[in-house]
């Protein structure tokens, strides 16, 4: 069976709050956030359109303080993939990783070795997936890019080596990024990667998924 997700990261979309945007979208089955948005809008989201929420954090990840004076150091309501294996009710496999490649020892930035490290806590998950489902994982959620594909010329942006390692191994149908919008006008948003769609998600967009082994038909929005 197929299905539409909304998946956002990076840039605040107030229209998705609007009831006829909503309408447009269709029928959601859930939200991906790659990073880098405020903890307050993915609650709003989640409120608005009553679907589970799965994210990971950004480079600028913040914590916030609500209008009671409660400080926030996650989303509330919403599902943090980093370093988990998650299976979703409509049976979709999903693991996330947050951050991105160190530039200035920043919040959420890391060395390639400690992705590397990130990446190798997620394996036993993934062979229990395997084990239990017969797949490893169907959708892997970060919000820097893989190496070499979609990535930035600047070290903060570079892309990261374990996550490349992770799509030839494991051969997620999907990986969607954030991070990464200041692209060349040759470069597409989804990148076909062996048997993986890569999908820079900068802003927002809705994409079709299916468990079938062959990847949906995808349009560029």
């Amino acid at each position: 069976m197929d299905h539409r997700i909304l998946v956002i990261s990076d840039k605040v979309s107030e229209q998705l709050y609007e009831p006829a945007n909503k309408k447009s979208l269709g029928d959601i089955r859930f939200i991906l956030s790659c990073g880098d948005l405020p903890y307050d809008f993915l609650e709003n989201m989640v409120s608005t359109y009553n679907v589970p929420l799965y994210f990971v954090r950004g480079n600028h990840a913040k914590f916030y303080e609500s209008e009671s004076g409660v400080v926030h150091d996650h989303p509330w309501g919403c599902i943090d993939l980093h370093v988990r294996s998650i299976k979703d009710a409509s049976g979709f496999l999903l693991a996330g990783v947050q951050g991105c490649h160190l530039y200035n020892n920043g919040p959420y930035q890391y060395s390639q070795a400690g992705m590397w490290q990130f990446v190798f806590r997620l394996v036993p998950a993934l062979m229990a997936n395997f084990a239990l489902s017969g797949r490893y994982l169907d959708i892997f959620v970060t919000h820097a890019s893989p190496w070499g594909i979609q990535e930035g010329k600047d070290e903060a942006h570079q892309g990261i080596k374990a996550f490349l390692w992770l799509l030839k191994v494991f051969k997620p149908l999907y990986h969607f990024h954030g991070h990464v919008y200041d692209f060349g006008k040759n470069t597409p948003m989804i990148i076909q990667y062996g048997t993986t769609q890569v999908v820079n998600t900068y802003g927002y967009r809705t994409h079709p998924i299916s468990l079938e082994r062959k990847p949906v038909p995808f349009a560029e929005e």
